[in-house]
């Protein structure tokens, strides 16, 4: 969640209902030498408790000294990200890249346990490619280590994104009578009715939504609804959709300045208003704006254009904007 998952945007998915939240994940390399954008991923507040700190790297005694300075910020949680499946990253060992080496991955993660105070977690893939998914046999070694709680995205690292997740294997590892640590599943939920199934079928301790949240921080508060009564939410309106894109606007040029938090908002843009019929030619003009009086006459316009256009999705209002 490069990018995405910033203090601007974790507001929005606290305030609609997110358990648990991560920060970016952060460079072990580029945070012992002190990186200025590795050490600004640190920046966590209270009202985002609880909240982890995901480090990634190829080297242990780098990830160690990472994890004591990460350590140093408070966290509830440090989160090992062994699930990354970006060719730069994963070619280099880390990420999922360290699933073709399975020792070094329990190794690592032990010493990380040993080097803090505060409870380690780890996110991780089915396995390197169609003939590796060891996850069932690597769950358990990574609980005999000390990790406090284990998160599954149910595709290899060869699928990248591709294809559906399979929670098969996510199920076996949760009903594996050795395992008793929280099981938490990821990987296509992107609808109450998945993140019912979720629960159901597989019996997951917990979900863990990613990419179903670009621009739809309110999934949380959507899930739990339907969870808790069988029943989805009202549609969101646009003009609603657009003071929340106002909103996170003005808390992304807050935190990353002008340049960089128009830059970044622009995937979340964009899927703020899917769907919309007609809307080719003002997406391009969000997606391409740099001034942010630009970016809001034009979200008015859009509010403006769109006012009686009822969204194909279930949403509440948002009475805290």
């Amino acid at each position: 969640m490069e990018d995405v998952t910033d203090p601007s945007f974790r507001i929005l998915c606290k305030r609609f209902g997110a358990d648990m939240m991560y920060t970016e994940f952060i460079n072990a390399d580029g945070l012992i030498r002190d990186a200025k954008t590795s050490v600004a991923k640190l920046d966590i507040f209270d009202y985002e408790r609880p909240i982890g700190i995901q480090l990634y790297g190829h080297e242990i005694d780098s990830m160690v000294e990472a994890t004591r300075v990460a350590t140093a910020a408070n966290p509830d949680v440090i989160d090992i990200n062994f699930g990354c499946p970006v060719k730069k990253i994963a070619n280099r060992g880390a990420g999922s890249g360290i699933m073709r080496d399975v020792p070094k991955m329990v190794e690592m993660t032990r010493q990380i346990v040993n080097a803090t105070n505060i409870p380690v977690t780890v996110k991780t893939r089915l396995g390197w490619d169609e003939n590796s998914k060891n996850i069932v046999v690597i769950a358990e070694q990574l609980q005999d280590v000390g990790i406090k709680a284990l998160t599954i995205h149910g595709r290899t690292r060869s699928q990248l994104y591709k294809g559906e997740a399979d929670w098969t294997l996510i199920g076996e590892v949760k009903n594996n009578p050795r395992m008793i640590i929280p099981i938490i599943g990821n990987g296509d939920i992107v609808s109450p009715e998945k993140a019912k199934l979720a629960f159901e079928q597989y019996g997951v301790d917990g979900i863990m939504i990613g990419r179903a949240t670009y621009g739809r921080p309110w999934i949380f508060k959507e899930i739990k609804h339907f969870l808790d009564t069988g029943e989805k939410l009202k549609p969101f309106s646009i003009p609603e959709k657009v003071d929340l894109a106002k909103y996170h606007l003005k808390k992304s040029i807050e935190v990353k300045g002008g340049k960089t938090g128009i830059f970044e908002l622009r995937r979340h843009l964009t899927s703020y208003f899917k769907g919309l019929p007609h809307f080719k030619e003002m997406r391009l003009k969000l997606v391409t704006s740099t001034d942010p009086e630009e970016l809001l006459n034009l979200l008015d316009l859009v509010a403006l254009n769109y006012a009686d256009f009822i969204p194909d999705e279930s949403i509440s209002s948002s009475p805290w904007l």
